[in-house]
C-alpha cells in the first residue's frame, strides 16, 4: 500500500523501539515487538498469489505454441517468434513495473493493480476462445483450421500482452513486498527472510507443476476456453486472499519527495559524483564531506543539502557495485536457457512409452524439474542451512555470493551431464541406422534425462533463489523492487544471448570440418559450449 508522509522522519531514539522504515495500514510506526504485522502469516499469502501466478503463467506459456498454429493459423517459426517476443516483454517490463511500485503506487498497490490487469486479460481470452469454431477433418480427411479475422487476431494478442503486463507486475513486486514483512535488523526475522526466498520459490515450483498437471490436460481434452476460464476464478481467488491480509502487512512509506522520482535521485548523485570528481581521493573509496549542495543556497540548508546528495551518492554506488556481479551471473540464465530447448528436444527423439498404449509428451519430462526444485528448496532450507550454520557460524549457513557461485558451478555440470547423455544418444542413432531420420524413435529410454533435469533444479535453488535476495539486499531500501527488477533483466538478456550463442555455434557446425553429423541430431558442442563459458567465468572469480 502506497502510504505517504511528508514527516515520516522520527527521532533517533525511536529506532530502537520501531521497526526501521515500516507502518501498518494506518500509516502508524509498528514496535519491534508487535507481532500483529508481517512476518510469516502476512508472507505466506504473498507466496500463495505467487504460486497461483505461476500456476496460470507456465500453464500458458508452456503450450501457448498450440493455440498460435492450431486456432491462429500461423507456421510454427511465427509462432516461436511471437512466443520470444511476448517472453522478452515480460522479463524486460519488470524495470518499469518495479520502478513505478518503488516510486508512486507501493508495492501492494502495484501487486492490486497487476493482479487487476491479469484478470482483464484472462477474462477477454476466455471469451475469445470460447468463441473459436476450432478445427475438424474436411471432407478429404484433412485437419482444417478457419483462419481469424484481423481483429480477432488484434484482441487475441492485446489480451495476451495484458497478462504480460501483470506478470511483469508480479515478478519483481510480490517478492519484495514479501520479504519487506521481515525486520532485517531482527536476527529471527533475518533467517526468516532469507527462508522466505526458498519458501518463495517453493511456491512458483508448486504452481508450474500443477499447471502440467491441470492446466495442459485440460487445454488438450477440453479446450482453451475452460483453461483460461479456470486461469481467471484462480487469479481472482488470489486477489480475495491477497486483499484479505491488508490489515496485517507491513508497508514501506512512500515520502513525498521520493514520489518526485527516486531515480532521478539517482541520476542527480552520479551527477554529483562527476562534478566532485577531483574532490575524492584515489587511495579511498569513502565519500567526500566536500560535496557542494546543487539546490540549497542559505546557510542553514547546506547542512540538509550536503546530507541529500551525500545519500544519493551513496545510492549511485550502491547500484553500480551491482554491475560486475550482474555480468559474471548472466552466464546462468545462459545455460538455463537450454533446459527448456535442447532438453525438450532431446527428449522428443527418445522413447517416451509407459506400458503399451501410453506415451508422455516431451514437454512433460520437465516436470521432473519443478519435482526437484519443491523437494530441494525444502532440503536446502530444513537441512543444508542448519548443517552449513554449525560450521560457518552465518545465519544463512554460507553467503549469498557463495549460494550463487556454488549454483553456476552446479549448472555447468548439469551441462557436462547433457553433454554425456547427447553422446550416448548420438550412439546409439548410429548404431541403428537412424542419423538420418529426425522423425524416428530412438530406442533410448526419456529416463535418461532425469540427472540433467534434477541438476538443474537444484541449481535453480541455488542461484536463482541467492540472486533475488542478493539484489534485494544490495539496493537502497527505496528501490527493493527495482533491484529485484535487475535479477528479471538478467534472465532476459541471458535469453537473448543464448538465442545469438546457437546461432553462431550452429554456423560453426556447418563448416565441413566440424559437420559430423547430419541435420536433425544434436551435436554435443552446442549443448557443452554454454558450459565451457561458465567454468572459464568461474575459473576466474
Amino acid at each position: 500500500m502506497a502510504i505517504t508522509s511528508a514527516d515520516y522522519d522520527e527521532p533517533l531514539l525511536l529506532s530502537d523501539t520501531y521497526i526501521e522504515g515500516m507502518v501498518n495500514y494506518k500509516g502508524e510506526k509498528i514496535k519491534n515487538n508487535n507481532s500483529e504485522f508481517g512476518r510469516w502469516k502476512s508472507a505466506s499469502r504473498v507466496i500463495i498469489i505467487g504460486g497461483v501466478e505461476s500456476f496460470i503463467f507456465f500453464g500458458m506459456s508452456s503450450n501457448l505454441i498450440s493455440i498460435l498454429t492450431m486456432q491462429l493459423g500461423q507456421t510454427t517459426a511465427t509462432a516461436a517468434q511471437n512466443i520470444n517476443a511476448w517472453t522478452g516483454f515480460i522479463l524486460m517490463l519488470p524495470v518499469l513495473t518495479a520502478y513505478v511500485g518503488d516510486s508512486y503506487v507501493g508495492r501492494f498497490r502495484a501487486i492490486l493493480f497487476s493482479t487487476f490487469i491479469y484478470v482483464l486479460g484472462l477474462g477477454l481470452l476466455t471469451l475469445y476462445t470460447s468463441q473459436l469454431a476450432g478445427c475438424s477433418n474436411n471432407a478429404e480427411g484433412n485437419l482444417s483450421c478457419s483462419s481469424p479475422s484481423t481483429l480477432e487476431v488484434i484482441f487475441f494478442f492485446s489480451s495476451l500482452y495484458l497478462i504480460g503486463i501483470g506478470s511483469a507486475g508480479y515478478k519483481t513486486c510480490a517478492p519484495a513486498f514479501g520479504a519487506d514483512q521481515f525486520d532485517e535488523l531482527n536476527p529471527d526475522e533475518s533467517k526468516s527472510k532469507s527462508s522466505f526466498f526458498n519458501w518463495w520459490l517453493f511456491g512458483l515450483s508448486v504452481g508450474s507443476c500443477s499447471s502440467h498437471l491441470i492446466l495442459n490436460y485440460v487445454q488438450d481434452n477440453f479446450g482453451w476456453g475452460l483453461s483460461f476460464g479456470i486461469s481467471c476464478i484462480s487469479m481472482v481467488i488470489a486477489l480475495i486472499v491477497i486483499m484479505s491480509g491488508t490489515k496485517s502487512y507491513r508497508y514501506t512509506p512512500i515520502k513525498d519527495a521520493d514520489k518526485v522520482n527516486p531515480l532521478k535521485g539517482l541520476t542527480n548523485g552520479l551527477v554529483d559524483v562527476v562534478k566532485n570528481w577531483r574532490s575524492y581521493s584515489s587511495s579511498s573509496s569513502t565519500i567526500p564531506i566536500q560535496v557542494e549542495p546543487t539546490t540549497n543556497s542559505t546557510p542553514g540548508s547546506r547542512k540538509v543539502g550536503t546530507a541529500s546528495v551525500i545519500s544519493k551518492v551513496e545510492d549511485v554506488k550502491a547500484i553500480l557495485r551491482l554491475v560486475p556481479v550482474w555480468i559474471i551471473c548472466l552466464v546462468y540464465p545462459i545455460v538455463h536457457a537450454q533446459v527448456l530447448t535442447f532438453f525438450t528436444k532431446q527428449g522428443s527423439t527418445m522413447d517416451r512409452s509407459i506400458g503399451s498404449d501410453f506415451q508422455i509428451p516431451a514437454a512433460s519430462v520437465q516436470i521432473f524439474l519443478s519435482i526437484s526444485i519443491i523437494l530441494f528448496a525444502v532440503m536446502y532450507d530444513r537441512i543444508f542451512v542448519p548443517v552449513a550454520r554449525a560450521f560457518t557460524g552465518k545465519s544463512s549457513g554460507i553467503t549469498v555470493l557463495q549460494r550463487i557461485g556454488g549454483g553456476i558451478f552446479i549448472s555447468a555440470m548439469t551441462m557436462v551431464v547433457a553433454a554425456i547423455v547427447e553422446n550416448r544418444r548420438l550412439k546409439i542413432a548410429r548404431e541403428f541406422g537412424l542419423v538420418d531420420d529426425p522423425k524416428a524413435t530412438i530406442p533410448m529410454a526419456v529416463w535418461w534425462l532425469i540427472p540433467q533435469y534434477v541438476l538443474s533444479g537444484v541449481a535453480l535453488v541455488f542461484t536463482s533463489v541467492g540472486l533475488q535476495e542478493f539484489f534485494y539486499d544490495q539496493v537502497p531500501g527505496g528501490l527493493r523492487s527495482v533491484g529485484l527488477s535487475l535479477n528479471s533483466t538478467m534472465s532476459g538478456i541471458g535469453h537473448f544471448v543464448s538465442v545469438l550463442l546457437i546461432s553462431v555455434i550452429q554456423k560453426l557446425l556447418e563448416h565441413p570440418l566440424l559437420r559430423t553429423v547430419d541435420a536433425g541430431t544434436h551435436h554435443p558442442l552446442i549443448l557443452t559450449k554454454s558450459a565451457t563459458l561458465t567454468s572459464l567465468i568461474e575459473h576466474h572469480r
